[in-house]
């Protein structure tokens, strides 16, 4: 375009005409050349992808030759007693550590002198121009009020095996 510039300057419109169509050509060269790169990268793009969807199929036809194998070798009773044996076990331990709770609860509040807990709140929230509102207000001295559990529902053991063992049958 340079090379055209100075043509048309120097009033040569041979050679201005020789370099425009150097220029459209070189232009035409380049958007070809572009068009060429952008059709090898899909097609490596859909090579690749070709690649790993092979990948995936074998690796997949391995799970499943493995699943079949576990699954052929599982015993469901007993799989089944140690899923009991592992609720149970687990229920015990959340009453447990329920009461644990309750008790560090009430320690901490009793060592924690509550006049001194609600006053600091209030300065921190004075200080920073916060409203308490009546959340605070509610929850009263520190450590008093205990979130309430919800009641569950126990399905006898016996029914719940056999529940069990039927879906697991058909």
């Amino acid at each position: 375009k340079v090379k055209l510039k100075k043509a048309i300057q120097q009033q040569n419109t041979e050679g201005a005409r020789i370099y425009a169509q150097d220029a459209i050509r070189e232009k035409n060269q380049a958007l070809n050349c572009l068009r060429l790169s952008s059709r090898i990268d899909a097609v490596g793009s859909r090579l690749e992808t070709a690649i790993r969807m092979n990948t995936v199929t074998n690796s997949m036809k391995g799970v499943t030759k493995g699943m079949a194998k576990s699954l052929a070798s599982m015993n469901v009773e007993q799989v089944a007693t140690v899923m009991d044996n592992f609720e149970q076990q687990f229920e015990d331990m959340d009453v447990k550590s329920g009461y644990m709770e309750n008790a560090m609860t009430s320690t901490t509040a009793s060592a924690t002198p509550a006049d001194q807990v609600d006053g600091l709140i209030h300065m921190v929230a004075d200080e920073a121009g916060l409203e308490l509102g009546d959340a605070f207000e509610e929850i009263g001295p520190v450590g008093n009020k205990v979130p309430e559990k919800k009641e569950e529902v126990k399905v006898p053991e016996k029914a719940g095996l056999e529940a069990r063992l039927a879906a697991l049958q058909r």
